[in-house]
């Protein structure tokens, strides 16, 4: 295949892509429109909200990938990475000669030229971690106007109902992820990024449909490390092994984030006071401040303090940096409470592997310390439905007082000789006396919880994919 024409040329006006229904490819297809384009694109699979998502913003979405969506003959082609390479509009686009690239280059040459860019990768609290530094960066940008910032989130963020945006100022916030780029491009998306700051959050085994094992997780991370400038700043949670290793010979500035006291940035003095937890942070040795969130558990904490380290950098203002946190609403899907109904909470979260999962649910007890949690799990990415994890799951629901464990609904896609079992998963929770069922469906699960549901309890939905809609038919038959 000739590569020759993966470039991003000059004078574009028309843009086309395919796979546009992602979050994070809608996201730039909204941005490239709100910067002038004209945008098209196409996908496999539209339906609400994402359709209505981007038509409300003129933006036309070719249901189903054809060869004539390329017939007006864009400028440019972005593709996504979960497209082929014989995907019929690629085909076309290759006969046709178009310029072409993926999503990450369409990022960097487009909205992070000529701009600091703050990365955020790891393996857990990606999401959260740039949120809440967007967040940070447009509150500070009402008093100077180089912090106004633009960002590219895996996440809806509920202070702008939105995951991007275009700032006039000098930064843009990128979730960094590891997973591969594209069909001509097998990299990760964060190798294309040259970051003024970067967060590592953690870094474990995951995404085993590209990774084979933790090492070939860690030697991409190592890659992208050794691509930092040494006038880049990196922060990174003190208390990963795995980073620890990674970080050692670096060229950057390595500044830590957690809870030890010889690290930069220390965070302390934890105290619930529902529905605010307050905190306090010490730099190097010194208390720099006292904070209050709306997020719960330890782990939100630590991806605020490393908020709070990257801001500070930036010599945005305390107070600033206080009010922030204290006006920042979360995340839709990241302990998003979707709904109350006879005094049972029905919340959604994004949590899929064992730590996200055991972390989530340490975080909400602590929240709901009056009533059950009633934790629902579907399996249902391609780590999770392997069985890589299947003698780690049950470490995570320790506290959770109800446990309801669906069968994978894609597990036709894993061959057989590697795939989860669920009904393992349960009988090793009840192993730790714990109360755990097994269901071959939503309809049946549904049906126990509003049974079995009592006033003060938390239902707790965890996927990373829509559940059939699970949320709001308990909510509904409650």
């Amino acid at each position: 295949m000739d590569l020759s024409k993966n470039y991003i040329p000059n004078n574009l006006k028309r843009i086309h892509l395919i796979a546009v229904c992602g979050t994070g490819m809608g996201a730039l297809a909204c941005m490239l429109k709100d910067t002038g384009f004209d945008i098209t694109g196409s996908d496999g699979k539209v339906y609400p909200p994402i359709s209505t998502f981007l038509a409300a913003r003129g933006i036309n979405v070719a249901d189903g990938f054809k060869a004539e969506n390329l017939s007006y003959c864009p400028d440019l082609v972005i593709v996504g990475n979960a497209v082929s390479k014989d995907n019929p509009e690629v085909v076309r686009m290759m006969e046709m000669g178009l310029n072409f690239c993926s999503m990450p280059q369409a990022v960097r040459n487009i909205f992070a030229k000529g701009k600091k860019t703050i990365l955020i990768t790891g393996t857990h609290g990606k999401t959260t971690t740039a949120s809440i530094i967007a967040w940070i960066l447009h509150e500070a940008g009402r008093y100077e106007s180089k912090w106004d910032p633009s960002f590219i989130i895996g996440g809806i963020l509920q202070n702008f109902d939105s995951n991007y945006r275009v700032g006039q100022g000098e930064y843009i916030v990128i979730e960094g992820d590891e997973y591969d780029t594209a069909f001509f491009d097998k990299g990760a998306k964060f190798l294309h990024y040259n970051p003024f700051r970067t967060v590592l959050t953690s870094v474990e085994f995951d995404h085993a449909d590209i990774f084979e094992d933790l090492n070939h997780v860690k030697r991409t991370f190592k890659t992208f490390l050794n691509g930092i400038s040494s006038k880049s700043s990196l922060f990174v949670f003190d208390n990963d092994v795995n980073i620890d290793t990674l970080v050692s010979n670096g060229k950057f500035r390595l500044e830590k984030y957690g809870k030890k006291g010889s690290s930069a940035w220390q965070l302390s003095d934890i105290n619930i006071n529902h529905p605010w937890t307050e905190f306090s942070i010490f730099k190097y040795g010194d208390k720099f401040g006292s904070f209050k969130t709306r997020l719960p558990g330890e782990h939100n904490l630590l991806n605020t303090s490393a908020a709070i380290a990257v801001a500070d950098s930036l010599h945005i203002p305390l107070e600033v940096i206080r009010d922030a946190i204290a006006s920042f609403q979360g995340i839709r899907r990241r302990q998003e409470v979707r709904g109350v109904k006879k005094n049972i909470t029905v919340m959604d979260d994004f949590a899929h592997h064992p730590t996200a999962v055991r972390e989530t649910i340490k975080a909400v007890k602590a929240y709901y310390p009056d009533g059950r949690i009633i934790a629902v799990f579907e399996p249902r990415t391609n780590s999770s439905m392997r069985k890589i994890f299947q003698n780690v799951y049950p470490l995570s629901f320790d506290f959770a007082d109800i446990i309801c464990i669906r069968k994978p609904p894609l597990l036709n896609k894993i061959p057989l000789h590697d795939q989860f079992s669920s009904e393992k998963l349960v009988e090793d929770i009840k192993k730790r006396n714990k109360e755990a069922y097994y269901f071959q469906n939503t309809e049946n699960i549904i049906d126990f919880l509003i049974k079995e549901a009592i006033p003060k309890d938390l239902i707790l939905i965890m996927s990373n994919g829509g559940f059939d809609n699970i949320h709001e038919r308990i909510l509904n038959a409650l």
